[in-house]
């Protein structure tokens, strides 16, 4: 009797640690999968002279597939702010629709807005488990959201989010202190450089500028 009892012991601890082992690992997979989706793009945002343009690429990657190449995934918030995001679509314009509602409670007063946000995605329990990373910008001021609590904003007028963000800050960087080129065209070389490299962006582009003198009026244009 102590015998088979202690065969059983043994035979339910294997289990339990097969099972240990496979949650482990299932974890493991749907993490990776999940950075590498919240990753799998190229938003960028250059600012000189006054213009400000946006530029984000058209991919969606589930893993190594190309589920679609003509995302639109920078929009525009208003007349003079625009955003974009890199990450689960659903999970970005949830964040997307939280950050207007602080703007209407914060009129033109983006940098508020944008902290608000970042605390409530910070401490929120449903917000929390969010996936996504936001770029935002209007007249003045350029920042990148993240779950962390970050409000960053650049230094030399260049920032860029996903995956092929590297590539198109350094290549934005570069003709922007080696050119005379307005935002709108940094932007868009530095994309197809990032496009070129980076294997979860295309050439699907999606702009948006804000000019000085249109006060942001013009609406999204698509670039092949």
């Amino acid at each position: 009797t102590l015998c088979f009892a202690t065969m059983s012991l043994q035979c339910f601890a294997s289990k339990a640690l097969q099972r240990s082992s496979f949650s482990s690992w299932r974890s493991a997979a749907i993490r990776s999968v999940s950075s590498e989706a919240r990753h799998g793009t190229t938003i960028l945002c250059v600012r000189r002279d006054g213009m400000v343009a946006m530029v984000g690429d058209g991919q969606v990657s589930q893993g190594s597939q190309v589920v679609k190449p003509n995302a639109i995934k920078v929009r525009r918030l208003g007349k003079n702010i625009v955003a974009g995001f890199a990450g689960s679509t659903a999970d970005a314009f949830t964040l997307l629709e939280r950050l207007e509602g602080k703007l209407e409670a914060h009129p033109g007063q983006l940098t508020r807005a944008c902290v608000e946000l970042a605390k409530a995605w910070r401490t929120d329990k449903y917000l929390r488990r969010l996936e996504a990373y936001l770029l935002v910008a209007d007249g003045q001021e350029t920042y990148e959201l993240t779950g962390n609590g970050d409000v960053l904003s650049p230094v030399d007028g260049v920032m860029a989010v996903g995956s092929g963000s590297p590539f198109a800050t350094a290549a934005a960087r570069a003709l922007l202190n080696e050119t005379e080129l307005d935002a709108e065209s940094i932007a868009n070389k530095a994309m197809k450089i990032a496009a070129d490299m980076c294997v979860y962006t295309n050439e699907s582009f999606v702009k948006e500028i804000i000019r000085p003198e249109e006060d942001g009026a013009e609406q999204a244009t698509t670039a092949k």
